[in-house]
């Protein structure tokens, strides 16, 4: 069995399956392995917290073009990619020596960015909505902890719009972790983990938003819509398993003229295990 199984007990069932699968047909396996081949107030953000990453500028104030592969933007665009994440120790180092009013200086240009962005989310421009929240997050104080919470939450709204749900849960954790109060967070964290499948996630959210709320109706009808969700799920898993595991174990006994069939499995009605009897 797999490090990783043995290791952590929130593996999830398709991870099992995957793990357990490939482990049997890896030590089954008797072929040669094959080669694998703004509305900007005052100046822009740029121009006041240059970002990580940004392009380099040769002597003469020229940007210098960087050379990207072919798929660059592809990959930018993928739900995983994390092209607009925010570099925290960076902007750290960026703080270190300003003064209060600077700082509350930034706190404001933050605000107005969110503002903005809030504007562009209620006409649908999600992805300028998105920039702009990405952009006051590069100029927020990091110790503004209840608007960049509120920035990121945010954010994921805008993801979610562009159904890049894998990074709204990113952004809705960060805006979590900001504030763990945050209810608004966990209630997009939940909706974006039921949109990509993850319905346990989803489902412990939901528990979490009624341990603030006892009545939110959202909360209350998912906690009763996601449980048969959740075992239709893990019934289908199993099956896929049971399947792949006796397609292995046909692999195993064929040389000795046998099969999985010569074995008749029994479940305990009362202890739900199995028991295996061999036939001819």
């Amino acid at each position: 069995m797999s490090d990783r199984l043995k290791t952590t007990d929130e593996v999830s069932n398709e991870k099992i399956v995957e793990d357990l699968t490939k482990d049997l047909e890896f030590s089954l396996s008797t072929e040669e392995p094959k080669e694998d081949y703004v509305i900007n107030p005052g100046s822009s953000v740029e121009q006041i917290v240059p970002s990580a990453g940004d392009t380099q500028k040769t002597n003469d104030g020229i940007p210098q073009e960087t050379e990207f592969d072919d798929d660059y933007e592809e990959k930018n665009k993928s739900d995983d990619s994390d092209s607009d994440s925010i570099d925290e120790v960076s902007l750290k180092d960026a703080e270190v020596d300003l003064t209060d009013d600077q700082k509350e200086e930034r706190r404001l240009i933050a605000e107005q960015l969110k503002e903005t962005g809030n504007n562009a989310f209620k006409v649908g421009e999600y992805e300028r909505s998105l920039d702009k929240y990405t952009e006051g997050l590069k100029i927020c104080p990091l110790q503004s902890t209840k608007l960049r919470a509120v920035l990121y939450c945010n954010r994921s709204a805008s993801k979610m719009k562009l159904e890049r749900y894998k990074q709204a849960i990113k952004d809705c954790t960060k805006a979590i972790e900001l504030d763990e109060n945050y209810v608004k967070a966990y209630i997009r964290r939940a909706q974006s983990y039921e949109a990509d499948d993850k319905l346990d996630e989803s489902l412990a959210d939901y528990k979490k938003i009624l341990e603030f709320d006892p009545a939110h109706k959202e909360a209350i009808k998912a906690t009763v819509r996601l449980p048969p969700l959740i075992e239709q799920k893990n019934e289908k898993l199993k099956t896929e398993m049971l399947g792949k595991l006796k397609d292995l174990g046909n692999m195993i006994l064929k040389p000795f003229g046998l099969s999985t069939d010569n074995f008749q499995m029994e479940q305990d009605p009362e202890s739900k295990g199995y028991k295996i009897n061999f036939k001819q």
